[in-house]
């Protein structure tokens, strides 16, 4: 079975589609990183709506009922923990260029206890 499930935070390929899969220890930085970005119900929300289609921090903004300021916050947060990304950019009717954000095509996969155990487990 070791042969089917990536171990650790390794990547692989899922079915030939180019997505991954991550796969993180509870006790990981990065998973610790990942479950602080989605505790907010803004910041899951904002996720939510990305998930829909690719859109501004304004649209989002709009999407969600928050301000311009909280998506961007939360963004910020996404970003760090890899679950978005920039995908384009888009210009207001005041000519001004903004970022355009999009749900990385990862699958993540958040594992109870730490390395060690994680290690044992696709064995």
């Amino acid at each position: 079975m070791s042969g089917l499930l990536p171990s650790e935070t390794e990547s692989r390929p899922v079915d030939g589609d180019g997505s991954d899969v991550r796969v993180l220890p509870l006790d990981d930085d990065e998973a610790a990183q990942l479950i602080n970005c989605l505790a907010s119900d803004t910041a899951r929300s904002t996720f939510s709506a990305l998930q829909e289609d690719a859109a501004t921090a304004s649209e989002l903004a709009d999407a969600v009922g928050t301000s311009l300021q909280n998506v961007r916050h939360h963004l910020d947060n996404l970003r760090d923990a890899s679950l978005v990304r920039v995908v384009g950019t888009r210009y207001s009717v005041k000519g001004r260029e903004m970022k355009v954000y999009a749900p990385t095509r990862d699958s993540l996969v958040v594992c109870v206890g730490g390395e060690a155990e994680l290690g044992r487990a696709f064995e």
